[in-house]
């Protein structure tokens, strides 16, 4: 089952890699990884406990939360947003595709998908 939900999140990174290929901003190659990974930012949530941590990180990697930009930004025929919302959504399946899924407020290793780190049982 992990293979086959792995395969899902790559498809919809590929689909994300494409929207923001399409998208009429452009970047350097090394802007793309820096943005690409930026939502990262969010962990620092974690310097103040678990808690906020865990709501800092679900709020910007919830996949919804790209949708929603996304959708506002088109709406608002705002670029900007459409590529923030495309990066979102993308930065949230590229995660998934490693295991880093949504967090417990517990344990930053807690994970919708099962603990990071952690042999599954049934691969």
């Amino acid at each position: 089952m992990k293979k086959l939900l792995q395969a899902e999140e790559l498809a919809q990174l590929a689909i994300g890699i494409l929207g923001l290929y399409l998208q009429p901003l452009h970047f350097s190659w090394w802007l793309w990884v820096i943005l690409f990974l930026a939502p990262d930012i969010s962990m620092l949530g974690y310097l103040a406990n678990t808690a906020i941590g865990a709501y800092a990180y679900n709020l910007i990697h919830h996949k919804l939360t790209g949708v929603w930009v996304l959708i506002a930004g088109y709406l608002l025929h705002d670029d900007i947003a459409v590529f923030i919302g495309i990066l979102l959504f993308a930065h949230s399946c590229f995660d998934r595709v490693f295991g880093y899924g949504l967090k417990y407020t517990d344990d930053f290793k807690h994970t919708h998908l099962g603990m990071i780190g952690n042999k599954p049982r049934n691969e």
